[in-house]
This record gives C-alpha cells, structure tokens and sequence, in this order.
C-alpha cells in the first residue's frame, strides 16, 4: 500500500471514527458495545420484588443509611473489597469451601453455630489456621428461643464463643443474627450486644442460597451479578448441610469480583457492620426485656473481653493456662478471677451444689468446697480429716462467682511463688 493512500485513510477514516464513539456516548439510544449482552441479560433475571431483601438498603440500627468503612491503600487509593461469609457450619462441605478460597488466595468470614462446632472441632482448627474469621451464629439457630428473650440470645452466643475459644484458644466479637436482623431485632438487641463488645453483621448481597431447597448455582451467580458493585461487599452464603450448589457457585462468583478488581478479605470488629433496619411491628414484639441488674452484670462486663491489655498466664501443677483481658481483674495488686473458668483450664472440676449453694472443686488429692452465702471455704485431702471453714472473701456476679487468685491456689496446696510482668502478659506461677 502506497504512503499516499495511508495518508488519505488517516486523514478520512480516522476522524469519521471517533466521531462515531463520540455520538454513542452522549446518546444511549445507540448501543455501540462490540460484546452483546443479549444472552447475558437472557440467563441472569432479577430477583423478585416480593422478596423479603430484594432492594433492601443495609440500615443501621436508627434507620439512617451504613455502610462498611472504606479501605484505603498506601497509596490514598480507595481498595475495593469483598466479605465473602459462610453460615450455619462447620459440616462436611466446609473443606471443599477452603480448598477453592486457598487456590483462589481469597480470605472469608465463616459464622458458625456451636453445636456444629463441637461436631467438627478439627474443620474449625483449619478455618483459623486458614487465616480466615470465625464468627458467632449461635449455638442451634432455632428462632422461637433466640428472639423471644435477648437472654436466651445472650447465653447462646455466650456458650458458643467459649466452644470457639476452647478450639482455637482465642474469643471472637463477630456476630450474625439467624436469618438476619431484619424482622427478628429491636434496637435493644443492637444496643445491648454492641455495649456487650460484640459486632454485629448483616449482609449487602444475598446469594439466595437459602431462599429454599435446591437453589441451582447459575441462580445464585445471578443473583450476585445484579447485584450493586461497591467499593466494599459482603456477600451472604451457607456451607450448611445441602448447599452442595453454594459450592459449585463459588468459583464463579470469586471470578466475577476479581474481574472487577476486588479483594478478597475477612471481617473484623474494625470494619464498620452492615446492619438491617428495624422492621416496625415486627414477630418478636412482646419480647421478654433483661432487667437492668441482668445488663449490669452480664453485658457491662463483658465488653473488656475484647479490648487490648495484658493476659494472664498461670503456671502451676506442671499446667499452663492463659486468661484474656477482661477475664480476670488486677487491683492492687490482687488478682481475682471467676472461679470455674480458672480452674477447669488448670485441669480441676468444679460442681455447684445449689441445695447449699457451694461450688466443689476437686483438683488432685484435694478438695475445696466453697459457700457463697457465709464466705467460707472448706478444705479436704484425700485420707485426712477435712479442715473447718475458714474466711473466704469472694463476689457473685450474676451466675460468676469470683475469687481472690493468691487465697484460692494456696487452700488446694499450690501457692503462689513469683509474679512478673512483660509487655503483653503477667505472669503468675504457683507451686
């Protein structure tokens, strides 16, 4: 081709084209896209405005519009980020479920109920070991019990952390409702669990996954992909008991969110929570209230859990335990700590005896019998005589009773013999 006709082409062509892409943008009548979409809009239908989420704006708990906190780079470039979270597991599907978020390189949040937990202790192990979030759903999700009193909420969240934490050895403050807020929390549940620490997430993208049995994975990918895109995602999906289909869609929506440039993250307590409104007139509307006296002794408390200090770490009997903060208290110089967490991690058991309101530690050759109502304790050693009560100064605390550390390791025959003190953690060992 001659340089002549290349110059004419430049000079006619060239110009006639971008005024072509220019008019296609500023006019939408024209669809200029070199891709179709016809099959994609074909496959992909929305979800049904009936349903209960479909075009539901997470809310926070006053009604006013939240959203997570934006993540920004070093270099003052806002990341974009998803919060894949699984519900209703650990079971059997939730190894398929790590293996594609490791070859993927994708971190995820699993909310899971207590009772499976104690079912696959070791499946939990490697979702922490995984470098993924384990958050709280309860221990058996069964509504009727969860939403009629924030106390049976409360105890359940309360005994499936401490499974978690006698798995993992550490405590979680993530906390997702069964079945979501919307319809099963006042502002009452919102107040009290953030006072109590803990924070609470709903979701932005609802796979359906749930919705009923059998959910095919091309709906679920459907359902992700008509879905808002934003600088921060958290997608709800379960690894429960027949999600086989979740599994199957997961690859596919991973590579959906990295086509769009997002990372895949897990939940923490400093990632502000998406949270639904509060459905006016909702179900659970005559409710049973916590009594102040139960707040003050239950929830107030409970928040130094989840806050930074020095743990304590006890050495005695050739056992090591640790103490978070907020599990044990420092005055001083004194050391006090609720009396069954203590000495069940030291190896001891202890019995409550609610016809004489005493708890009865057995740890060894010894035991100690302990009376609440006169403050008194009650020492016995294998093939001797028990001794007499003696003063014994401890403090209940709703159902908690707790004691002086220093008063109760030397009646069971292991006294204290050095405390220190480093950085993250006092050191107390006893004989």
């Amino acid at each position: 081709m001659s340089r002549t006709l290349l110059h004419v082409i430049k000079r006619t062509f060239v110009p006639f084209l971008l005024v072509i892409l220019l008019i296609g943008a500023f006019h939408p009548s024209l669809n200029l896209s070199w891709n179709s979409t016809a099959s994609a809009q074909e496959e992909f239908q929305p979800i049904l405005p009936g349903s209960r989420l479909a075009g539901l704006k997470p809310l926070s708990s006053s009604g006013s519009a939240i959203s997570t906190t934006p993540v920004s780079s070093s270099s003052g470039v806002k990341k974009k980020v998803v919060y894949l979270t699984f519900d209703d597991g650990p079971t059997k599907l939730t190894d398929q479920v790590l293996a594609i978020l490791s070859k993927n390189k994708a971190k995820a949040t699993f909310f899971v109920l207590g009772e499976q937990a104690e079912r696959y202790p070791e499946v939990i192990r490697r979702i922490s070991e995984g470098g993924h979030a384990l958050g709280n759903h309860t221990y058996d999700h069964v509504y009727k019990k969860l939403y009629h009193n924030f106390s049976e909420f409360w105890r359940q969240i309360k005994q499936t952390e401490e499974i978690l934490r006698n798995i993992t050895g550490s405590r979680t403050p993530l906390v997702r409702a069964p079945g979501g807020t919307y319809g099963h929390f006042d502002s009452s549940y919102f107040s009290l669990l953030k006072r109590g620490g803990y924070a609470v997430f709903d979701w932005d993208v609802d796979t359906r996954d749930s919705s009923r049995k059998g959910v095919p994975s091309s709906e679920m990918i459907r359902n992700v992909k008509l879905a808002e895109l934003k600088d921060q995602i958290v997608v709800l999906m379960h690894d429960g008991a027949g999600h086989e289909q979740t599994i199957k869609a997961l690859p596919r929506i991973i590579e959906y969110y990295k086509s769009h440039g997002y990372e895949f993250q897990s939940l923490s307590s400093k990632v502000k929570p998406v949270q639904f409104s509060i459905k006016a007139n909702g179900a659970w509307g005559s409710r049973i209230k916590p009594t102040k006296k139960w707040v003050e002794d239950h929830v107030v408390p409970n928040a130094a859990l989840f806050q930074e200090g020095r743990q304590l770490v006890l050495s005695t009997g050739g056992v090591e335990t640790e103490m978070g903060y907020g599990e044990y208290e420092l005055s001083e110089g004194r050391y006090k700590v609720p009396l069954r967490a203590a000495m069940e991690r030291l190896g001891a058991s202890v019995q409550w005896s609610s016809v004489n309101r005493a708890a009865v530690i057995t740890w060894g050759k010894k035991t100690l019998t302990i009376k609440v109502d006169s403050n008194t304790a009650e020492q016995m050693t294998i093939g001797k005589q028990g001794s007499a009560g003696v003063p014994f100064a401890l403090e209940t605390r709703g159902d908690t009773v707790w004691v002086p550390l220093r008063s109760l390791l030397g009646l069971l025959g292991h006294p204290i013999v050095s405390v220190t003190k480093d950085r993250d953690y006092y050191r107390v060992k006893a004989l």
